[in-house]
């Protein structure tokens, strides 16, 4: 790593200045920055809070997030499934996720809360004890995902195959199970 910042909240002046490779970042604040569109290579956030931030379509290459916290932050496109696996830890709340892959990650007891995941890949995610709170999962993609006890009782518009799904002690509310049988063309009334 060529810089490492730590114990500072980062602002839109400081990425331009130190620039978005080689570059670690431990227990910073990353405020009101537009990262839109932006590579980050070989970087390292551990700790890090990102808030307010415009982080869509964001490439992040070998790029690791570890206990990594979002809040109000909008994060449309981004391929997370490219961060390196290893001490991989996020948590979202009150952001947009739409059309972002966390394909084949694993990822046991993130917090989704209050956020927007519209078209998510989440194929052969691992994603037990994690939690969706009102979380809005219209078009996400399930197969092979592991939500063995993860609470989706207020998590809507989902369509999650039980049978192609781990859903052992999954936690669902009456209001949302019509999302676990539409393979099954059941009409519920």
């Amino acid at each position: 790593m060529s810089r490492i910042y730590e114990n500072q909240t980062i602002t839109q002046e400081i990425f331009l200045e130190a620039g978005m490779n080689d570059i670690e970042y431990f227990e910073c604040t990353i405020e009101r920055c537009n990262l839109f569109e932006q590579t980050f290579t070989n970087c390292i956030f551990s700790n890090c809070t990102f808030k307010n931030c415009d982080l869509s379509m964001c490439k992040l290459s070998n790029t690791q997030l570890n206990d990594v916290k979002f809040e109000n932050c909008k994060l449309m496109g981004v391929d997370f499934s490219r961060c390196p696996g290893f001490l991989f830890e996020v948590n979202f709340t009150d952001c947009i996720l739409d059309f972002c892959s966390f394909e084949k990650l694993k990822m046991a007891n993130t917090s989704f809360r209050k956020c927007s995941m519209k078209g998510v890949d989440l194929a052969g995610t691992q994603l037990p004890n994690s939690l969706f709170h009102q979380v809005n999962l219209e078009e996400a993609t399930f197969a092979n995902t592991n939500l063995k006890e993860a609470d989706l009782s207020t998590a809507y518009n989902f369509t999650i195959s039980p049978t192609q799904n781990n859903l052992k002690k999954a936690i669902f509310s009456e209001n949302n199970l019509s999302g676990l049988l539409r393979e099954f063309s059941i009409t519920i009334v």
